[in-house]
Formats: C-alpha cells, sequence, structure tokens
C-alpha cells in the first residue's frame, strides 16, 4: 500500500516538473511575441492580412462589403506541448478605418506539439454585435456573442445570402482556410495605443 503511494506521488511529482519545465521553455517564445507592436506595424499586418483573405477566399470581398465592423488578428503563434497557448494582436476596421486595436490570447489542454501561425478574421454583420464587442472589457467568443466559423476548403466560395449570422469568423494560413478549428474561449481585449 505504501509503495503505490510513494510511485503515485513520484509520478504525480514528475508530471509536475514536467509541466514547469514546459512552461519555461515556452515562456521565452511568448514573451518575445507579447512584445507589443506598434499600431504602424499591427496596421501594415492587417493590410496583409486582409489582401491574402480576399485573394485567398472567393466571396470575402462581398462579406467585407456589408460588414459593420472587421476585426483583423495577423499573425496569431500558437505553441503548445501539452499545454498551450495562443497570442496575436490586430485591429478593428470600422467604415474602412482603423478605430482600436485588439489582442487575442487563448490557452488549451490536450495532446498538442508544435507552434503554428494563422490569420483570424471576425466579420460583425449586425451593428449591436459590433456594440456590445466593442463595449466589453474583454469578449469572449463562445460566451458574450457567438461566432459563424467558415472553414471551407481552398476554391469554395462564402456565400453571404445563405450565411445570416451576427458574427462570421475565418481562420485561415498559408494554404487557405483552416478546418476543424474553433474560436471557443479565445478573449479579444481592446490594446491601448
Amino acid at each position: 500500500m505504501q509503495i503505490t503511494t510513494l510511485f503515485t506521488s513520484k509520478r504525480i511529482l514528475s508530471s509536475f516538473v514536467t509541466v514547469f519545465i514546459i512552461a519555461l521553455l515556452i515562456a521565452p517564445t511568448f514573451s518575445h511575441v507579447a512584445q507589443a507592436a506598434t499600431a504602424k506595424e499591427i496596421d501594415v499586418s492587417v493590410e496583409v492580412a486582409l489582401d491574402r483573405f480576399k485573394n485567398d477566399v472567393k466571396g470575402a470581398s462581398e462579406f467585407l462589403a456589408n460588414a459593420k465592423g472587421v476585426l483583423v488578428i495577423p499573425n496569431v503563434i500558437r505553441v503548445g506541448f501539452g499545454l498551450g497557448g495562443e497570442y496575436g494582436e490586430g485591429a478593428l476596421i470600422v467604415g474602412g478605418k482603423t478605430v482600436d486595436y485588439y489582442n487575442t490570447v487563448a490557452a488549451s489542454f490536450g495532446f498538442q506539439i508544435g507552434a503554428q501561425s494563422k490569420n483570424i478574421i471576425i466579420i460583425f454583420m449586425e451593428e449591436t454585435a459590433l456594440t456590445k464587442f466593442r463595449d466589453s472589457l474583454g469578449w469572449r467568443a463562445g460566451v458574450d456573442g457567438s461566432v459563424a466559423l467558415i472553414d471551407q476548403g481552398a476554391g469554395s466560395s462564402v456565400d453571404t445570402d445563405n450565411l445570416r449570422h451576427p458574427i462570421v469568423g475565418f481562420v485561415f494560413g498559408l494554404k487557405g482556410l483552416m478546418v476543424n478549428l474553433s474560436l471557443e474561449g479565445s478573449k479579444f481585449t481592446k490594446l491601448i495605443k
């Protein structure tokens, strides 16, 4: 009985030490990423992400034309080794102009190894959804607003007539729209720039 308890205690301690070491290894990556970009750097990244979105996703321009507001978070870095996290900075565009800057932070648990970069575009199709987002101190996808995430493959067209959701999200990388992703739990917070 004592041997089993001792073995279990060592296993728990070993797991804790492993997680601690992994956190120490991941921390420098996030400390580099967490150094806030300037407004000009964010604006340039947002412009590049929007251009890619318009070129890679058929129907994207129509979505953007009908939007009340567009949140663009380019180059979101996700790192994971058992525990995972992601961080990115971007801008909210209303009427074709940047009105605010935001960051996104998310954590995850489960089997995951490696790092990846992605772009997140959230389009507010209704004024009330945009107002609720802008008035929040920290808006969580899936909690403060439901985001209809579009993950159609490359070459597919996105039709605004068939999608009548107040908030529509797109996540894409180098190979176009990413599939089987979720924004649930991602927190978006206004930055002071």
